[in-house]
């Protein structure tokens, strides 16, 4: 009976709700973690681009009477630092000052500099130095609670149902599909059915990590309600699935490879322990083809202690993890620039023009076409270093949960033996 148990380590005994409370606590520990390079990436993603101009626009700021002012927008913002300096949208890079008597002061004009470095956010470092300094440190943690309901649900449907379809032998993957490919496919599957049910609770946490018109946590969440419900009695609750289809276009192949990646990855360190351990007991190391070889392994893990599971897991969760996050970094400015689209006055009567509502591959290319590759990878830093470690504490905690229910399965099975 244990051979057996060895055997088949992936399962061993462990039922869904332990593999759902290994889930949770691996969910509610990265969440913590990483949603301040979140934040960061979401801002970066969000950031308008300024296409060049001539250079006599690219100006820090233009002189214009009081009466060149009645045709700007109505959400028009004055600035803390200049009485004078005005906001388009509040992320404008060119600042429009009115002299009302004297002419512009030149003081004035290097504060509205000031401001527009202020504001703008050009890497992951100076993203978190900046939102810490202007918005206060807790902004680095704004939508946690949000990422906390999306993410618990959906690493619970996510993990346990790739568990079941990559070793359930009720699976129709065993069946169906090559074993070395079963990772590529069970992950890619468990996306789609984890991002479907997420995908509401998501558009909320972008577009509440995304707000920076208000002061403080009670007015960005009202901010982000307000245009959830605009949205939805404009365009209906289907647009809360907005950025779906981009989503699917990021996740699923990123979990395609990101999970063939691990298995590769754990089963190259398991081989490695197995040769050092062998090489130690002076005995010859035979790597074994087919379901023999997924039996060692199978074997080899079953023995292993926690520090082991741990070190192997979180190197493999990393390194795939981040190599992942980098190829489907296009996917991720795609959605996040879609689902951040305000959509209110002129800006709703023509967004049938707007390059957020073409096909992806159309938007992809529009992008590109404008910023070229930069634009299509831009916040691929912040992406990889949140992606990275989250994959690592995640799989890990994952692991290191179904090990602990493992042996605590076994030790319920003595005492009863006894």
């Amino acid at each position: 009976m244990a051979a057996s148990k060895a055997e088949d380590v992936d399962d061993g005994g462990v039922t869904l709700v332990q593999k759902m409370m290994s889930a949770v606590s691996g969910s509610v520990l990265t969440s913590l973690l990483v949603t301040p390079l979140d934040v960061v990436r979401v801002r970066l993603q969000s950031q308008a681009h300024t296409p060049s101009a001539p250079a006599s626009i690219q100006r820090p700021f233009t002189s214009a009477s009081l009466t060149q002012f009645r045709d700007l927008p109505p959400n028009l913002g004055i600035s803390t630092c200049c009485r004078e300096v005005f906001w388009i949208n509040n992320n404008a890079p060119l600042c429009v000052a009115g002299p009302t008597v004297a002419p512009l002061n030149p003081a004035d004009a290097a504060c509205a500099v000031e401001e527009v470095e202020r504001r703008t956010i050009n890497s992951t470092w100076d993203g978190l130095r900046k939102i810490a300094q202007n918005e206060g440190p807790r902004t680095l943690w704004r939508g946690l609670s949000p990422t906390l309901v999306m993410a618990v649900p959906a690493n619970v449907i996510y993990f346990a149902g790739y568990d079941w379809l990559r070793t359930s032998p009720t699976s129709p993957f065993k069946t169906t599909v090559s074993e070395p490919y079963i990772p590529l496919v069970a992950g890619a599957t468990a996306r789609i059915l984890a991002a479907v049910a997420v995908s509401p609770i998501e558009m909320f946490r972008t577009r509440m990590q995304a707000a920076n018109h208000t002061a403080t946590a009670a007015g960005h969440f009202r901010e982000t309600m307000d245009g959830l419900r605009e949205m939805v009695e404009s365009q209906g609750v289907r647009s809360l699935w907005r950025g779906l289809t981009l989503t699917l276009w990021r996740d699923v192949p990123f979990s395609a490879i990101y999970w063939w990646g691990y298995e590769y990855g754990r089963n190259v360190i398991t081989d490695i322990r197995g040769r050092t351990q062998a090489r130690h007991d002076g005995v010859e190391f035979r790597m074994g083809r087919g379901q023999e070889r997924i039996r060692r392994r199978s074997r080899s893990r079953s023995r292993e202690n926690h520090t082991s599971t741990l070190v192997d897991s979180f190197i493999a969760g990393a390194g795939s993890g981040a190599i992942a996050a980098f190829v489907t970094t296009p996917f991720d400015v795609g959605k996040t620039r879609q689902q951040v689209l305000r959509h209110t006055g002129e800006a709703a009567a023509n967004q049938a023009v707007r390059p957020e509502n073409l096909s992806m591959p159309r938007f992809l290319w529009h992008i590109f076409q404008e910023q070229g590759a930069a634009g299509l990878f831009k916040g691929w830093g912040a992406r990889c270093l949140k992606v990275a470690p989250a994959c690592a504490i995640m799989i890990s905690s994952y692991e290191i949960g179904k090990k602990m229910a493992v042996d605590i399965n076994e030790r319920r099975e003595r005492r009863r033996g006894d």
